[in-house]
């Protein structure tokens, strides 16, 4: 039986609760099989790879899980939705990103959606960073403060273009928190709160799910 420990904490400024759950899924190495017999297809929008639909069992199995974790902290929470849910390997390489995947980004805009990161390779520890945009102080993006922060975010990016993925402090944006990848580790936070992938400047980006970055990312919302 897997060992789970649930860690919580709040960062930044703005004091976001981040939820860090070892031990998330009871056989892991199931879910990495199941990983090598999918069929990944590019990701399109904004994610930096390649996406394969997941076992039937995973949501089920796993959303008990996630409403002991999300506790008081996200609110209340009568019954989680899922908006979407997919196995996910980062594969583009930093100079063939889009400007938009060069920048922390959030994911959706209400208090009510979370975002769910499930780590799933043995080796790879690129994890995710979380930022503070230095001239608004934002560290969360809601539909008030959007208009704002993409008008002064365009003049900056026009001016200064942000080369490769951002893991670290910039001109632009100031790490909040930064949570390692570690095998079976999995994250949970609000989905405004401004975020990457910590991809490592030197990381090698297989897309074959037995050596790449295999996370499982899913979107929820709490109602």
């Amino acid at each position: 039986m897997m060992t789970q420990s649930i860690t919580r904490r709040q960062i930044g400024n703005e004091a976001e609760p981040l939820v860090v759950i070892d031990g998330f899924a009871s056989d892991p190495d199931a879910l990495r099989t199941a990983a090598a017999e999918a069929v990944f297809v590019s990701a399109g929008q904004h994610y930096p790879g390649i996406r394969a639909a997941l076992p039937d069992t995973y949501l089920r199995d796993q959303l008990p899980l996630v409403a002991r974790a999300l506790g008081r902290e996200f609110g209340p929470c009568r019954r989680i939705r899922v908006v979407d849910a997919q196995f996910s390997i980062v594969t583009m390489a930093p100079d063939a990103l889009d400007i938009r995947q060069r920048l922390p980004h959030v994911d959706a805009y209400g208090r009510d959606r979370i975002a769910l990161i499930h780590y799933l390779s043995p080796t790879n520890r690129d994890g995710t960073a979380f930022f503070r945009h230095r001239d608004t102080g934002f560290e969360t993006i809601d539909e008030t403060r959007a208009p704002v922060f993409f008008e002064r975010l365009g003049s900056e990016i026009a001016a200064a273009p942000p080369q490769g993925y951002i893991a670290d402090d910039t001109a632009l944006f100031e790490r909040t928190a930064l949570v390692d990848a570690a095998y079976n580790r999995a994250l949970l936070y609000r989905s405004y709160v401004l975020h990457s992938g910590a991809i490592a400047d030197d990381a090698v980006l297989w897309s074959d799910p037995a050596v790449g970055r295999l996370t499982i990312t899913a979107f929820l919302a709490i109602e």
